[in-house]
């Protein structure tokens, strides 16, 4: 099982230092990243196995949706199941 996590907002030190951080706290294993930088705004997208969560995936949406509104941030994670329904032509 795996979600995908998306974070947009203005660039600062640390982003990724703390959304992978919460992550962790989880139990949520960071596969993949990839972030841009254009002028002074900041894009990410992770992968994230949420096989061996040590609670729900709401509270971990949840959680990472309030480091983002603490950051100025926008935080959206999704499961995985629900995106390729969304992205499926």
């Amino acid at each position: 099982m795996r979600a995908v996590v998306t974070v947009i907002g203005k660039d600062a030190v640390g982003i990724l230092a703390k959304v992978s951080t919460e992550c962790a706290e989880h139990n949520a294993n960071v596969i993949e990243v990839t972030q841009s930088v254009l002028q002074d705004m900041f894009a990410m997208i992770m992968l994230v196995d949420i096989s061996k969560l040590s609670g729900s995936f709401a509270e971990l949406a949840d959680s990472l949706s309030e480091i983002g509104d603490k950051l100025g941030l926008k935080i959206h994670t999704m499961h995985e199941d629900i995106f390729n329904c969304m992205h499926h032509i």
